[in-house]
């Protein structure tokens, strides 16, 4: 199957005269007559039904032109940005990000796209994941880079990568010296965590659900920062994505089993804004430095 079979099929379907469409595609009648026979012959099925000169689409036909006009469309767009001059994207784009996200990751995305298309003006604002949710059906925010939502609503997300989190305690703390604790171990160890209205927070709860594990929470902080500060200050305990961690601060970080928390990060927008050129620039370099990023927090992970 190639795209000029679709683009004959959508053309047929358009028109359902055999005369006509080809005028359109600017072939003979003969020409897309065969290239349609020889792409129903590959589907194995019959796309259009023929009575004398009367044309119809069916029920295969109907149902495979919405996904047939779907493909074509996206690939135009692929087409159309290839071919666009980068000098001419231009305006504004407004990002919404969570914290873990723009301590180095956000930065260097906009780094990349500001070299690439410099008249552009990015704006970032740092929100929860809820916020970003909200703000991206308000159409307040173009893109939001943050964890996977629970209920993703009308919002389209696209996965990154899967993110596995650590246990991070002080060097003189009792598990500092481990290569890897169950999550069950954790029952009652005086910890530092998230609040519980973030998805982190509740989806590590149910990671201690599922093992029968009820930490000590004797700290609940909304940012990273102070929180990192803490345990490196005390015997209390945290679970947070590596990437977070600085070892020079006296931090170690510990893998965590049975189960291991895994968090995916990715793009969250609303279906009206995915398709600006600002949009899709932006999103294109996001996609390249993570893939980058994931690579060498693999290479770095201990066996």
């Amino acid at each position: 199957m190639e795209l000029r079979h679709l683009r004959y099929f959508i053309a047929l379907s358009g028109s359902l005269n055999f005369t006509r469409a080809a005028e359109r595609l600017h072939v003979t009648q003969s020409t897309l007559s065969h290239q349609i026979k020889q792409l129903e012959e590959e589907l194995g099925v019959a796309l259009f039904d023929r009575v004398g000169k009367r044309v119809a689409l069916t029920d295969a036909g109907d149902e495979f032109l919405h996904f047939c006009t779907r493909a074509l469309h996206e690939i135009d767009l692929g087409l159309g940005a290839l071919r666009q001059d980068r000098s001419e994207v231009a305006g504004e784009l407004r990002v919404g990000s969570t914290h873990t996200f723009n301590l180095g990751f956000i930065p260097d995305c906009i780094a990349s796209f500001h070299a690439r298309h410099p008249r552009v003006k990015v704006v970032v604002e740092e929100l929860s994941a809820d916020q970003i949710a909200a703000r991206l059906q308000a159409r307040t925010l173009d893109l939001g880079i943050a964890y996977r939502p629970a209920v993703p609503g009308p919002l389209r997300f696209e996965p990154l990568y899967n993110e596995e989190m650590v246990l991070v305690v002080a060097r003189r703390h009792p598990l500092a010296r481990r290569k890897r604790v169950r999550m069950v171990e954790l029952h009652r160890l005086p910890m530092a965590l998230l609040p519980a209205s973030f998805a982190t927070r509740q989806m590590l709860d149910e990671c201690f659900r599922s093992c029968g594990a009820e930490p000590h929470v004797v700290a609940e902080i909304n940012t990273l920062a102070p929180m990192m500060d803490l345990v490196a200050k005390t015997q209390l305990a945290s679970i947070v994505a590596a990437k977070v961690v600085n070892p020079q601060a006296g931090l170690v970080i510990v893998r965590l089993e049975s189960p291991t928390p895994v968090r995916t990060p990715g793009m969250l927008w609303s279906p009206a804004a995915r398709d600006a050129a600002t949009t899709r620039a932006f999103s294109a370099i996001v996609r390249k430095l993570a893939l980058r990023s994931s690579l060498q927090d693999a290479a770095g992970r201990p066996a």
